[in-house]
C-alpha cells in the first residue's frame, strides 16, 4: 500500500503548528531569483559543540550540525510532508507494522564507499539503543530486513504512527555501518570518522574556536551545494555575536543576540530576522525536580516552588515576551495535543509558604529554609535561572545557580545526579510521543543518558498512558490518553511547565534559501546560497 499525502497526515497525526507563526521570509527563490555557486557561510554558533552528529544525543548541537555531513531518509516540507533524500519511495503495510523504502543509488560516504540498506539497518539498532529520543521512536522495531543493497523493510510489533515524520537527517541522521560499528554507542565519532553521505565534508574541528565544512564535490544531488564552505564559528558572547551579523563579519546565527537586541536588528536594513517556528521544534521548557531529593519528593514542596513562580512574568522579563506561557507537560505549540483546561498555578508566594510551612520546613537562620542546587541548560539565558532564584528566595529558599557549560551540565545532571532543580528546554518536536514521553517514562531513566527522565520519575499509570499512545493509530484516542497523561503529571507537580520560547534567525539578507523546510535551520544547509545582489 502506497501511502499518499492525505493519508500520510492522517497517519503521522501531526499538528503542523506554529507559536507565531510570521510566514516564511523571502529566501530567495519566492523572489525570482536563480541559485548561483560559490562563497563562503560565515555562521555563528554556540554553545561550544561536544557532539557533531545525533546519532546517540538529542542535543541542539547534533540536531543544527550533524544534517551539513549526515542525511535522514527524509526532509519535510513547512507542513510535514516528507521530501525524497536517501529514500526516494516508501510505503506502508495495512496493518501498520511493514514500512517499506527503496533507497537512491549510487550514493557515496565520504570516504568513497557506498551506501546500502546495511547502513539503514545498523543506523536504526544504533538509534533505539543510544538515542534519548531513539529508544522510543524505535522502541518497537524487530527487524530490519535488507533483501538488497537499496531496499530497507522496517518491521515492528507494534504500530508506531509517528515513525515516518522522525526519519529525518537532523533527528535520526543515517550513520555509515562500516565507521560506528567499530566503536561503543554512547561514543561520537572523531574528526576522520565523522562522515556522512550530505553535501558537506568535515575538514577541520578546533574545540572553542571553529568547524570548516567544504563541498562535497561527489554529492549526489548536483549541482548542491551552491557554497563551496561553511564555517562555524564559537562565538559565546551574544553582544559580540549580534556585533559580528552588524557589522556583517558573520551572515547567520540561531536565537544569536540579547533578546533586547531583537527590534533594533528588525530595522537594520543589511539583516533578515526570522520569528517563525518551525514545525518541528516543539519549544518548551520545565523546571524539573530530582525525586532523589528527601525535600523534593514531597508534593507539598514541589506545589510550593510552583506557586513562587509567575510565569507571565518569567516570559516578559526574561524572554522579552517572545513565547507563550505553556503550563502543561505538552507545549501549547502543539494544540493537537495540549490540553487547554490545565492552566498555569496562579503565583501566590503567601500560599507557597503555607504549604513548606506544613511539610515541616519552616524559615530558619536568617529566613532561610533550605538551599537547593540549580542548574540550567547552557541553551537557555541565564535570565531563567536568576528570575527562578529571586522568585525562591521570596519564599526562604535558598538557590545556588550552577553556571556550567554544556559539557558539564550534562554530566552533572545526568550522569552525576549534582543537582536538585533543572532548567530544561526538551523540545516536544513534532509529536509527543517522541519529545515528551522521554522525560517521565521510567525506562527512560538510565544513568548518563541525557535529555531523558533527569527527574527519575516513576509512575506506573503514566508509562501505560504514554505506552499506548505511542501506538495508537486512532487520533481521538490518542488525545484522549494524551490529556489524561497531561492531567496526571499537572496534578502531581512533576515539574513546573514553564514556556515555550519563541525562535530567532538572523541573517544577512544576501543568505538565499535558509529554512526551506520544517527542520528550520537545522537543515543541511544544501540549499543554501549567497546573492550577489543583495
Amino acid at each position: 500500500m502506497t501511502v499518499n499525502r492525505r493519508q500520510f497526515n492522517q497517519l503521522l497525526l501531526l499538528s503542523g503548528a506554529s507559536l507565531a507563526f510570521t510566514g516564511i521570509p523571502d529566501i530567495g527563490e519566492a523572489a525570482g531569483e536563480q541559485p548561483v555557486r560559490g562563497g563562503t557561510l560565515n555562521w555563528a554558533y554556540y554553545p561550544d559543540p561536544t557532539s557533531l552528529i545525533a546519532i546517540n544525543t538529542s542535543s541542539g548541537t547534533g540536531q543544527a550540525i550533524g544534517p551539513k555531513i549526515n542525511e535522514g531518509l527524509f526532509d519535510f516540507d513547512y507542513d510535514l510532508n516528507p521530501i525524497p533524500l536517501l529514500a526516494t519511495e516508501w510505503s506502508v503495510s495495512d496493518d501498520g507494522l511493514r514500512y517499506s523504502f527503496k533507497l537512491r543509488q549510487g550514493v557515496k560516504w565520504h570516504d568513497g564507499e557506498d551506501f546500502t540498506s546495511e547502513d539503514v539497518n545498523f543506523t536504526i539498532f544504533r538509534l533505539k539503543e543510544a538515542h534519548p529520543r531513539g529508544r522510543i521512536t524505535y522502541q518497537n522495531v524487530a527487524a530490519v530486513e535488507t533483501p538488497d543493497p537499496h531496499t530497507a523493510i522496517i518491521v515492528l510489533s507494534k504500530p508506531a504512527p509517528y515513525l515516518i515524520s522522525a526519519l529525518s537527517s537532523s533527528e535520526s541522521p543515517i550513520v555509515p555501518k562500516h565507521v560506528y560499528e567499530k566503536f561503543k554507542p554512547e561514543q561520537q565519532p572523531n574528526l576522520a570518522q565523522t562522515i556522512g553521505t550530505g553535501p558537506f565534508i568535515l575538514k577541520e574541528w578546533v574545540p572553542g574556536s571553529h568547524l570548516i565544512f567544504d563541498r562535497n564535490p561527489d554529492y549526489w544531488d548536483a549541482p548542491k551545494p551552491y557554497l563551496d564552505r561553511v564555517v562555524l564559528r564559537v562565538i559565546l558572547d551574544p553582544a559580540a555575536r549580534a556585533a559580528a551579523l552588524e557589522t556583517g563579519e558573520i551572515d547567520i546565527g540561531s536565537n544569536p543576540v540579547p533578546l533586547s537586541d531583537i527590534e533594533r536588528l528588525k530595522a537594520n536594513p543589511n539583516l533578515t530576522v526570522d520569528t517563525t517556528t518551525y514545525a518541528y521544534a516543539g519549544p518548551q521548557q520545565q523546571l524539573f525536580f530530582n525525586y532523589e531529593n528527601e525535600i523534593l519528593n514531597k508534593r507539598e514542596v514541589r506545589l510550593a516552588i510552583a506557586h513562587a513562580i509567575d510565569l507571565q512574568k518569567l516570559l516578559d522579563i526574561a524572554l522579552f515576551g517572545y513565547g507563550q506561557v505553556s503550563p502543561s507537560p505538552i507545549s501549547t505549540a502543539l494544540p493537537k495535543w495540549y490540553d487547554p483546561s490545565i492552566k498555569a498555578r496562579e503565583p501566590d508566594p503567601k500560599l507557597a509558604e503555607k504549604l513548606l510551612d506544613e511539610a515541616g520546613y519552616p524559615r530558619g537562620a536568617a529566613g532561610k529554609r533550605f538551599k537547593l542546587r540549580l542548574a540550567y541548560n547552557s541553551f537557555l539565558t541565564p535570565a531563567y535561572a536568576d528570575f527562578i532564584k529571586q522568585s525562591l528566595a521570596v519564599i526562604g529558599i535558598d538557590a545556588e545557580i550552577l553556571k556550567l557549560d554544556l559539557a558539564t551540565f550534562l554530566k552533572t545532571v545526568y550522569t552525576d545526579r549534582a543537582w536538585d532543580i533543572v532548567i530544561e528546554s526538551l523540545s516536544n518536536t513534532f509529536d509527543p510521543s517522541l519529545g515528551v514521553q522521554r522525560a517521565y517514562w521510567s525506562k527512560n531513566f538510565k544513568i548518563g543518558l541525557v535529555f531523558s527522565n533527569a527527574s527519575h520519575y516513576s509512575n506506573p499509570e503514566v508509562d501505560r498512558l504514554l505506552e499506548a499512545a505511542a501506538i495508537e493509530p486512532d487520533e481521538a484516542k490518542r488525545r484522549a490518553l494524551w490529556y489524561q497523561f497531561q492531567h496526571i503529571i499537572h496534578e502531581d507537580v512533576v515539574a513546573v511547565d514553564l514556556v515555550a520560547a519563541g525562535a530567532q534567525i538572523v541573517a544577512n539578507k544576501k543568505v538565499r534559501n535558509f529554512a526551506p523546510g520544517a527542520q528550520g535551520i537545522n537543515n543541511s544547509f544544501g540549499q543554501i546560497w549567497l546573492s550577489p545582489s543583495a
